[in-house]
């Protein structure tokens, strides 16, 4: 597979990824190394890219705690101490290896430490590869809510070595296959129609899909990078998604969501409001849910959930001047953005979803 360029990123895949990321390092002189991982990363992924490496600079290991409840300025701190207390300096090199978690916290760990080191991302999830490795968002969670700190700044390099899907267990696959189902729904048939009998899927399909994904997004936020237009339509099924990803997460009386377990409920809810603001077909709405239900188990949404789970609609990141802003469907390929959503219409959507 060719590699991709992306804002001022260059995406490298499988057999390619070490031999750029070596021919980089060389070329940069960069002072030291720094891989963050987790305890599952560090365990599974760290030694095959410690035996990729080839390099005589000094390399550190930083390792946090895995998880979105890690996603933290306080795992942030950590981290910046770390680098500190190892002399890391302002042409150091970090290479976040791992899944979201990972590649955004590092992202910004490295943007802003000593105001801004090179840094590089191997995603190891599906999620990562497709989602949060590509478009430069970085940041972290304040408390429950999602992302509300963080800079948009690209990775020198982001290399997805799909191997190192391997180490997955299913349920991460799932949360990933949410995203490409997302990238079919907002981009056309096309790719979407690919998904409609996961059952025939190869391992070479997969990286097909993965890589038509990165091409879909890296189209997308090179022509709005900072989320002024067509960037937003990346939020499909995410405005209610990432409020019901914080709820679960905050509440202990809820198992915690996977990212793409939310997104896979914030997309059904957003057919359905489409199908009822801006003449999405109601079939349609009724067979993607019918899908994603035989892919992914139903969450139990209680009544009593949904008035606090509207409320976290607030802090959402497409906001402005005090309106909570939807990304809709007209049809499979046409994104509405900026849509207003009144809370009785959610309420229905939330009664589809539950019915």
């Amino acid at each position: 597979m060719d590699s991709i360029t992306a804002n001022k990123s260059i995406i490298h895949f499988n057999n390619t990824c070490y031999t750029s990321l070596n021919q980089h390092i060389e070329d940069n002189n960069f002072s030291n190394i720094f891989i963050l991982v987790d305890e599952n990363t560090h365990l599974h992924c760290l030694p095959k890219l410690l035996e990729k490496l080839e390099t005589d600079k000094t390399i550190e290991i930083i390792e946090i705690e895995s998880g979105e409840i890690n996603k933290t300025i306080e795992t942030c701190v950590g981290v910046w101490n770390a680098l500190s207390e190892l002399d890391a300096d302002r042409k150091s090199l970090m290479i976040n290896i791992g899944g979201g978690v990972i590649t955004d916290l590092g992202g910004f760990v490295a943007c802003t430490f000593k105001r801004g080191i090179a840094y590089i991302n191997i995603p190891t999830t599906l999620l990562s590869m497709v989602d949060a490795s590509v478009g430069g968002k970085t940041g972290v969670d304040l408390g429950h809510l999602k992302n509300q700190i963080g800079v948009i700044s690209n990775p020198d390099l982001v290399l997805i070595d799909t191997p190192y899907l391997d180490t997955l267990p299913q349920d991460q696959m799932r949360s990933g296959l949410a995203e490409m189902l997302k990238h079919g729904l907002i981009t056309g048939e096309g790719y979407w129609n690919k998904f409609q009998d996961l059952s025939k899927l190869s391992l070479d399909n997969l990286d097909e899909l993965i890589y038509e994904s990165v091409i879909i997004k890296r189209d997308v936020v090179t022509e709005d990078p900072f989320e002024d237009g067509l960037r937003k339509t990346l939020n499909f099924g995410h405005t209610l998604g990432h409020a019901i990803e914080s709820y679960y997460l905050s509440n202990p009386n809820k198992t915690t969501l996977l990212h793409g377990e939310a997104i896979i409920i914030g997309m059904i809810l957003a057919c359905y409001m489409s199908t009822e603001l801006v003449g999405f077909p109601k079939e349609t709405t009724d067979s993607i849910k019918k899908l994603f239900l035989s892919y992914y188990d139903k969450v139990t949404i209680e009544k009593n959930d949904y008035p606090a789970i509207i409320e976290l609609l607030k802090y959402d990141k497409k906001n402005n001047h005090g309106n909570i802003n939807f990304v809709l469907l007209e049809s499979i390929g046409t994104c509405k953005i900026d849509c207003l959503v009144d809370n009785k219409l959610i309420i229905e959507a939330f009664e589809f979803y539950t019915s």
